[in-house]
């Protein structure tokens, strides 16, 4: 499973990257050329306000976020923020998500009183059933002619079963497909002072990657260190679950690994791979290597553990760890003595083979935000949406003020002044906004373009990446023979579904029942396979097994797979 994108996509990003999310075949906004910059005109002839004219009467809508992580804020308490507010008059007062995420989204629908904006994340077909959103299709023809210029090419993606659009994603690509240097994806990591002291070997299975660690912590004995550390939080469970998959050699597609050729879709949590993953772990744990603590700590607590310069190994998505590598390399630009702290993905598979850690071009059409049935003046909301995605407000977002936060050449080239990237750290990044319209609303996709070339997120423009390096990152890529940290990775083969994940299920049909059941199977029998005695390990797994063999995997497999080939087919047209 995911997030931002992604988590982002955050990423990815969830990543989210949490994550990019596909344009047209050619990587462009589906149309075969650039989206307009302005957005100004759509083809209805509608057009946003515009920054210029009076701002209307102030507002503040309420606005939650079911991700945990970041602090509650206003959003004109930031500079975006406030430039935005004084281009609509509009103010966002934020929540985030404290506890159980159902918990506090059943509440919402008990009661039937919802904040104004709202992102459910994985309960989001909760609140469609439960009619907690409003139909956009209106006021979007009404007043989203950047909603449609930016995802116009993915609206029959976006419907419900009625016909009708209730939240918007996060984002789509627009023009052509940007490339991530970095790593904001699935990586197996690796403290760098692990690999400086080893040699700087050449890691890409996953034998090598533990004994690696457990060379290490062997000479180490008196840094109290943990060998490697797994994150099980609740919907974040997925990142304990997924490894699998990628050790395969095969991207984040969810529950199910998609064979190219034939398209079929097959699920993993209780073939070999999943077995031979938990039991890897297993033995990590008889030797004391694995942190027990990964199955009741939180996520809060997991971070912290990363922060700590004590965990010397994990499996995670970037997006999701952004906060812990952020403080490491901060860190490590402060003080270079640092830099052995921070960590390094490696594509590690089973057998050293083809890896797909890196996401290609998709669309993740089953997360998104949404205007629920107590907003007072959804009205404004959609302009507001509609103003940030004009392409000047883009910039704004993701590079920020000109002669403050970046520089153009002579070229029209965006660039950073290694002034500029100086100052740009974590607490800079809330206090003018990054953090907080970096994913979370309508938006170009990380992967995209502007209009006239530059690439929309700045880690992904060539020039800042290089000046954004620190005189240790140069120093480790330079043993390993590359410029940037994708390059350590296998590019992504083209997959049109991608992200399987993102296929909508509806609440309580077959699919979303088989999901929750192997949920519920996978977070009793996990931890019950990684701590047992190793000699008691294929008594549990066959146990798991029995369990397993009661689902309906047959049918949840053949609906996915004739889900994909729709997709496929309906490309093709």
């Amino acid at each position: 499973m995911v997030k931002k994108s992604l988590i982002f996509c955050m990423a990815a990003v969830m990543a989210f990257t949490l994550a990019g999310c596909a344009g047209g075949k050619n990587g462009n906004n589906g149309s075969g050329g650039q989206a307009s910059p302005s957005g100004g005109a759509s083809a209805s002839g509608a057009s946003s306000p515009s920054a210029s004219e009076k701002p209307l009467d102030k507002v503040t809508f309420t606005y939650f976020n079911g991700v945990a992580g970041a602090k509650d804020i206003n959003t004109n308490e930031t500079t975006i923020g406030k430039i935005l507010e004084d281009q609509t008059g509009v103010n966002f007062k934020i929540e985030h998500l404290v506890g159980d995420l159902n918990t506090k989204i059943g509440t919402m629908i008990a009661s039937n009183e919802y904040p104004d904006v709202l992102i459910p994340d994985a309960a989001i077909e909760e609140v469609l059933n439960a009619g907690g959103f409003i139909a956009l299709d209106d006021l979007i023809e009404k007043y989203g002619p950047n909603i449609k210029r930016v995802y116009g090419q993915y609206f029959n993606q976006m419907r419900a079963a009625d016909g009708k659009i209730y939240f918007i994603p996060f984002s789509s690509v627009v023009n052509q497909f940007y490339p991530d240097p970095d790593i904001n994806q699935g990586a197996f990591w690796v403290q760098r002072r692990v690999l400086k002291e080893a040699g700087y070997p050449k890691i890409k299975t996953l034998d090598e990657y533990f004994k690696l660690i457990e060379d290490f912590v062997a000479k180490h004995k008196d840094e109290d260190l943990t060998g490697f550390i797994a994150l099980t939080h609740d919907w974040r469970f997925f990142t304990t679950a997924n490894p699998p998959m990628h050790l395969e050699g095969y991207p984040n597609d969810g529950n199910v690994i998609v064979d190219m050729n034939t398209l079929e879709a097959k699920t993993y949590a209780a073939a070999d791979s999943t077995k031979r993953w938990l039991q890897k772990l297993n033995e990590l744990n008889a030797k004391g290597l694995f942190d027990k603590a990964s199955f009741v700590d939180n996520y809060d607590q997991y971070i912290a553990k990363l922060s700590s310069k004590k965990v010397v190994g994990y499996f995670d998505y970037g997006w999701q760890v952004a906060l812990a590598n952020n403080v490491l390399k901060d860190a490590a630009r402060a003080d270079p003595t640092q830099d052995d702290y921070v960590y390094f993905p490696l594509p590690v598979t089973f057998d050293g083979g083809k890896d797909q850690y890196l996401d290609p071009p998709g669309f993740v059409k089953n997360r998104g935000i949404g205007i629920t049935v107590s907003a007072k003046n959804p009205e404004r909301i959609i302009q507001y949406f509609d103003n940030l995605l004009k392409e000047e407000n883009q910039v704004l977002r993701s590079w920020g003020i000109k002669g403050e936060t970046y520089e153009v050449n002579e070229q029209g080239r965006f660039y950073r002044t290694a002034e500029q990237i100086a100052k740009i750290d974590e607490k800079f990044n809330d206090k003018f906004g990054f953090t907080y319209y970096d994913w979370d609303w309508p938006q170009y996709g990380t992967n995209s373009t502007f209009a006239d070339g530059n690439a929309v997120a700045p880690n992904f423009q060539p020039e800042v990446f290089q000046m954004r390096l620190t005189d240790g990152d140069k120093e480790i890529l330079g043993k390993y023979g590359v410029k940037t940290y994708s390059e350590m990775f296998s590019p992504p083969d083209d997959r049109p579904w991608f992200p399987a994940w993102g296929i909508p299920k509806e609440q309580g049909s077959p699919q979303q029942i088989w999901e929750t059941k192997k949920e519920e199977l996978t977070k009793k029998y996990f931890p019950k396979l990684v701590l047992a005695k190793p000699d008691e390990f294929e008594k549990v797994w066959q146990e798991y097994l029995g369990q397993f063999g009661k689902l309906d995997t047959a049918g949840y497999e053949k609906w996915y797979t004739e889900q994909i080939k729709a997709v496929v087919e309906s490309l093709k047209k």
